[in-house]
């Protein structure tokens, strides 16, 4: 009797556990989530943008003439008016590039056939006009003796008044003419030291010798070589720029932002500067353009851009490693609120057209309302359907519906 009932206490006892078991299984558990508190606390909603530094007054010199400009930048010890990026120039001394003459170009067989050609005439015509001098000089000689024997025969009245002044313009008209023979000499001569030259100049002669052969361009302001345009030796047209100057403390931001984005931005609002590989740096909006341009992005989209300047209101010493054309991240702020309501931009959600959290209460997510302000990558400022201390979940699955038990996960570390 006694083994009956406990074979049934056994039986009973297993029908219970198998019971509780599938009670416990069924019963319904909360779903672990990420929850986040509504909290006032400071916020700010800023534009993003990549962007770049820049030497407010760049100052490009341009070679004054045409001719060959020698190597800018050589090996350290080979030149002591040598320059390279990043040297210090002063204003009115420091020579920045030298300029030579161009050299002659090379002839060929027919074009120095001409010239020689030319050379053998231009001494011919020469020996001509010494000859035509020649021949006037000894005219001279004689119109002066027949005026001389004119004027003895005058004094006697021999010949007439009339004969006289015919001898004195004969001589007076070979003068004329000797005059101008002798200019014309003149005049070969040049003309045969020109073709001469023309057949001479080769590229090996030399023009780096004499007086005044070089032109010294001299810095026109104090400050460093931000870059060499023309570094190697060349032969450069008059206008092409040489080398790029400026001082590298006087910086300024350049930031190209969509249209629709730089109309939210006022001058002298404040901007955070960042990803230059420092500190953080506090500066204020300077300038934003007022026209426009064409940028294709990355993707091949053409975007309306507006170029804002960033003035550095932190001291030098906090950015005196950033550079020309450093690349930057400025995030300008466009709103901010020194006691908002928000809750992380995560937890919303749409419902119809309005916007929506599961608000935890009792342990039971329930699905509210609310009326968003401003918002930023992170957060979201709310104005109505939360109050301080509402805890919301945060990225709800598909899981989590309205009435849901849940229950606060715990990240392990």
């Amino acid at each position: 009797m006694q083994a009956k009932w406990l074979k049934r206490a056994g039986w009973l006892t297993t029908v219970g556990a198998a019971a509780a078991a599938a009670v416990w299984f069924a019963w319904p558990r909360p779903i672990p989530v990420d929850m986040a508190a509504a909290v006032r606390a400071p916020m700010a909603v800023t534009i993003d943008e990549e962007a770049r530094t820049r030497v407010r007054h760049v100052y490009t010199v341009t070679a004054p003439v045409t001719g060959k400009v020698l190597r800018i930048s050589l090996p350290d010890g080979h030149d002591e008016t040598s320059l390279h990026v990043g040297d210090e120039v002063i204003a009115g001394k420091t020579v920045v590039a030298i300029m030579q003459p161009v050299t002659p170009g090379l002839l060929d067989v027919r074009s120095r056939a001409e010239l020689q050609a030319a050379v053998v005439a231009a001494n011919a015509i020469i020996t001509l006009a010494e000859a035509e001098i020649r021949r006037i000089e000894a005219a001279v000689r004689f119109a002066r003796a027949e005026l001389a024997r004119a004027e003895g025969l005058a004094r006697t009245n021999t010949i007439s008044a009339r004969d006289l002044q015919r001898a004195r313009f004969d001589l007076d008209t070979i003068e004329a003419q000797l005059a101008t023979a002798k200019a014309q000499l003149d005049v070969r001569r040049r003309e045969q030291a020109v073709a001469s030259a023309r057949l001479t100049g080769s590229p090996e002669a030399d023009v780096s010798t004499g007086e005044g052969c070089c032109v010294q361009i001299r810095a026109p302001v104090n400050g460093r070589v931000l870059r060499i345009v023309q570094e190697d030796e060349a032969v450069v047209q008059a206008g092409a720029p040489l080398i790029e100057l400026g001082d590298p403390k006087d910086l300024e931001i350049v930031a190209d932002f969509l249209s629709s984005e730089a109309v939210q931005i006022d001058p002298g609002a404040a901007v955070i500067v960042d990803g230059w590989g420092g500190p953080a740096l506090r500066d204020r909006v300077k300038r934003i353009d007022p026209a426009g341009f064409v940028k294709v992005s990355a993707l091949g989209i053409e975007e309306q851009r507006v170029g804002t300047v960033v003035d550095l209101v932190d001291p030098p010493d906090s950015w005196s490693r950033l550079g020309h054309d450093f690349r930057v991240i400025v995030h300008v702020s466009i709103w901010e609120s020194e006691d908002a309501l928000a809750i992380p931009v995560s937890a919303l959600f749409r419902r119809g057209d309005d916007w929506a959290v599961f608000a935890v209460s009792d342990g039971r997510a329930r699905a509210t309302i609310v009326r968003t302000g401003q918002r930023n990558s992170r957060m979201v400022e709310v104005l109505s359907g939360l109050s301080p201390g509402d805890r919301v979940v945060l990225h709800p699955s598909d899981r989590v519906a309205d009435g849901t038990m849940v229950a606060e996960r715990h990240n392990r570390a």
